[in-house]
């Protein structure tokens, strides 16, 4: 009795380790995908399986036919289409990047991206030059990284500043970025169409808004007429704000996964900070 006690916990425990193992596989597989074409397509796998499940309650024979034909070569199609998302996850696997990475590492990460950015928005302020970054978070921006010209390249503040150059192809849209990689630049974003927004801010700050209202993106905006820097996220904006205040704000957000601390709502941050 004390050994079918003892390979009963045995077992268990080795249940339990094996299914943590595959919770934690596929937890970094999905973070891996975010973002990116192939989580449309996994939620169209998602109703094709639903379809299949549906045919077979009720028995229609005709449903049923097709869907298993659909599986039978879906194996093939899958590998075929997430072709890309399984190269780059090998490629991380090689590099042993995939499934840890320090707080250090991220914090340096962090710190130099931010860096950057201010260097690029002192520099465009100071000589009144209109620019509009938005930093990707938890929501996936492809749809409008695709509307603009893919870069996929480091950020730094040299490249942030030629991009919004006026009279250069790219300077009138909006720069994406993604983690510390400049995703694209000349992108279009969609506009709010809130009617309590000031008269006095132009289009750019109207897609910052737009923006911070369908996602929740960080926007930074340059204004061409003031040379002023703002912030919008969650649907608002901060005006005028201050150089200490804006790499607090942004050191915050960007480190919020990180950090497990309940951040203050941002119309308080806002009222505390900028009136």
């Amino acid at each position: 009795m004390e050994f079918l006690s003892n390979l009963t916990f045995k077992a268990s425990i080795k249940e339990i380790i094996d299914i943590s193992i595959v919770s934690y596989v596929m937890y970094h597989l999905i973070l891996l995908l975010r973002g990116t074409r192939a989580i449309q397509l996994l939620k169209g796998i998602f109703v094709v399986v639903i379809t299949w499940a549906v045919s077979l309650w009720f028995d229609l024979r005709t449903l049923q036919w097709m869907m298993n034909q659909m599986f039978t070569f879906g194996v093939l199609a899958l590998i075929i289409i997430f072709q890309p998302e399984l190269r780059r996850a090998l490629e991380q696997l090689g590099r042993g990047r995939l499934f840890s990475r320090s707080g250090g590492e991220e914090d340096q990460e962090i710190n130099g991206l931010i860096g950057e950015v201010m260097k690029t928005m002192t520099n465009l302020s100071r000589r009144r030059i209109g620019a509009l970054i938005v930093f990707e978070r938890e929501t996936g921006l492809n749809e409008y990284i695709e509307s603009g010209t893919k870069i996929d390249g480091e950020v730094s503040a040299e490249l942030l500043i030629n991009l919004f150059i006026p009279n250069t192809p790219l300077h009138d849209g909006a720069v994406i970025m993604r983690k510390s990689r400049l995703m694209a630049a000349g992108c279009y974003l969609p506009l709010s169409e809130n009617p309590f927004i000031s008269k006095e801010l132009g289009t750019r700050h109207r897609a910052a808004i737009g923006m911070s209202e369908v996602s929740d993106a960080i926007c930074l905006v340059v204004s061409e007429e003031t040379g002023q820097i703002s912030l919008a996220l969650n649907g608002l904006v901060v005006r005028d704000i201050k150089e200490e205040a804006l790499i607090s704000k942004l050191y915050e957000e960007l480190k919020a996964k990180a950090n497990s601390k309940p951040k203050a709502p941002f119309w308080k941050w806002r009222r505390t900070n900028h009136g």
